[in-house]
């Protein structure tokens, strides 16, 4: 953690809806005129696309069924962490992207599914700002958890989780509900290893929960809708949270624990802004004190 250079990170698994959440928080730096160096997760795979494939069914010829993007196999989580550090002790560190479509890939002269070459985090950001798969995962051998000034979860309850990634899966990518099946099962056992420990490390948890039949989301037609839902809000220390405000701004909320507050799913961007706006105000407050 770093009073001159914060970190914010959002952690979830693929589907889970961090872009949406990346979307309220550059709605945030916009409007405060913040200025973040935003990372995104992706560029810290091991492998680019196509390296992918072949390591994939390589590991399919070998009789391993769990080979994913998920695990510690395929991904850098000590370059993750060496920019954490550097960051919050230099301001800087190094990124790259990875290009995922054609758009994000031309002005770079490169293919889609390739990283570009490795550069220095411009030296005049105000905040790192860091959305994937694994802000804050902990092994024995790094603790990237440990370095975030606010660390966020988004974690949809899992059926859910599965509509999502099926529909943007087969309606953006092209995937068969097959392909897409296939791909959730191999990552399972790194589902449970590597994901799901890092939302006991977050700060705040965001999880909604469908009011909807969800009980097959293999044969779902839609993404029960933001109105369809609630979201659950966990704070993991609620110490200087008003909740009461939370709860006078948000109507129809209301808290289920002495830590969490419940919204409607259609209010889930105003609770962001609601609660992590100050946040942001207090980062930079610091920082300028400092």
């Amino acid at each position: 953690m770093s009073v001159k250079h914060p970190i914010i990170a959002i952690t979830g698994s693929s589907g889970a809806g961090t872009t949406s959440v990346t979307r309220t928080f550059e709605n945030i730096f916009r409007r405060e005129s913040v200025k973040a160096a935003v990372i995104e997760g992706d560029s810290f795979h091991r492998y680019d696309r196509l390296e992918m494939r072949k390591k994939a069914a390589e590991a399919e010829k070998l009789g391993d069924k769990n080979f994913s993007h998920f695990g510690p196999s395929t991904n850098l989580f000590a370059e993750i962490e060496a920019l954490f550090s550097s960051y919050a002790l230099t301001g800087t560190g190094k990124q790259r992207k990875y290009l995922h479509d054609h758009e994000e890939a031309a002005p770079y002269q490169q293919e889609p599914g390739t990283f570009t070459p490795w550069e220095d985090v411009p030296s005049n950001t105000d905040l790192l700002f860091y959305e994937g798969l694994h802000g804050a995962v902990v092994t024995p051998e790094v603790n990237i958890a440990q370095h975030p000034d606010l660390l966020i979860g988004v974690v949809p309850v899992i059926n859910l989780e599965w509509i999502q990634k099926l529909w943007r899966d087969k309606s953006k990518r092209g995937y068969s509900t097959e392909a897409v099946t296939d791909t959730i099962l191999r990552r399972m056992p790194d589902y449970v290893n590597y994901i799901c420990p890092q939302f006991a490390h977050t700060h705040v948890n965001f999880q909604r929960v469908p009011c909807v039949d969800t009980s097959n989301p293999f044969i779902a037609r839609e993404i029960p809708a933001p109105d369809e839902s609630f979201v659950v809000i966990r704070f993991a220390n609620p110490k200087g949270i008003d909740f009461q405000y939370l709860l006078n701004m948000i109507n129809d909320s209301f808290m289920s624990r002495a830590n969490t507050v419940v919204v409607p799913g259609g209010k889930m961007e105003l609770a962001m802004q609601l609660i992590f706006t100050p946040f942001v105000w207090r980062m930079i407050e610091r920082k300028k004190k400092a």
